[in-house]
C-alpha cells in the first residue's frame, strides 16, 4: 500500500512553482534598478536643495537649467538671491535643519515631430525647519547632457 504523493512534489506542480518563484525574483529585481533610476532627479535636488543650505549657493546655482551663456552678472544675482533665501529661513524657522525626498515622478515630452524627447521630473521634497514645521515643496528638474538639472 503506498502513500498518495503531495502535489506539491509532482514533476509538472514543481516546474510551475519554479518558474513562479524565478520571474517573482526577476520582476523583484528589475523593479528595484527602475526605482533607483527614477530617483535619481530626485537625489540630485535634494543634493542641489542641501549644498544651497549648507552654504554653497554657487553649486545650487550651477544646478539650475539655464542657458549656456549667462552673464556673470546674472548668476551673481541668482546667487545673492539664494543667499537670502536660506537667510530668510534662517530668521523665520530657524534654518533648514533636513532635506528628505518625499516622491519623484518622470516623465518624457516629444516633440510634435517625434524627432527628439526630453526627460523630466518632478522632485518632491520635504524642508525639515527648526521650528519643527516641514514644509513640501516640488521641484522641475530636466535631464540635460545626462546631468539632471533644476527648472
Amino acid at each position: 500500500m503506498s502513500l498518495p504523493v503531495p502535489c506539491f512534489f509532482r514533476a509538472k506542480t514543481m516546474r510551475k512553482t519554479f518558474i513562479f518563484i524565478l520571474s517573482f525574483i526577476i520582476l523583484t529585481v528589475v523593479s528595484c534598478s527602475e526605482r533607483q533610476e527614477r530617483d535619481v532627479a530626485a537625489r540630485m535636488a535634494k543634493e542641489y536643495y542641501d549644498s544651497l543650505f549648507a552654504g554653497n549657493a554657487a553649486y545650487f546655482v550651477a544646478g539650475t537649467y539655464l542657458p549656456d551663456t549667462v552673464p556673470d552678472s546674472y548668476s551673481e544675482q541668482l546667487e545673492a538671491n539664494a543667499k537670502m533665501f536660506v537667510a530668510r529661513m534662517n530668521d523665520e524657522h530657524h534654518g533648514v535643519k533636513e532635506v528628505r525626498v518625499l516622491n519623484c515622478v518622470n516623465d518624457t515630452i516629444v516633440s510634435k515631430d517625434k524627432r527628439s524627447s526630453a526627460y523630466v521630473a518632478d522632485a518632491y521634497l520635504v524642508l525639515c525647519f527648526g521650528d519643527s514645521l516641514n514644509e513640501e515643496i516640488v521641484v522641475r528638474m530636466i535631464e540635460n547632457n545626462g546631468r539632471w538639472l533644476m527648472k
